[in-house]
């Protein structure tokens, strides 16, 4: 079974799946070409196994596949982001300094 990343477009949020389980979610909102990625979970049953950075790169992947510009309200994923600034170009340079980017 692994782990996989799936869109749960009715519950506004991806939902990361470990064995089967779901171990956590990143809740977003979707307006024309923008995702504001909002708050993200990680069951703590699952933590320390790396999930999170495993979420943070699928849907960051995700919005770069689908040409929208990146929002991240989120703390992790602003984080996470920090330390990846190869995915920095998905946020619109005018939004850097509001997100510390």
């Amino acid at each position: 079974m692994g782990t996989h990343v799936v869109d749960n477009p009715d519950e506004s949020r991806f939902e990361i799946f470990d064995g089967g389980e779901r171990a956590g979610f990143v809740e977003y909102h979707r307006f024309r070409d923008e995702i504001a990625f909002l708050h993200t979970e990680i069951d703590p049953r699952f933590g320390g196994r790396g999930l999170g950075g495993t979420l943070a790169r699928s849907v960051l992947d995700e919005a770069r596949k689908g040409e929208l510009k990146v929002l991240p309200f989120c703390p992790f994923i602003r984080g996470w982001l920090r330390k990846h600034p190869e995915y920095t170009d998905l946020v619109p340079e005018v939004q850097h300094a509001r997100f510390g980017l």
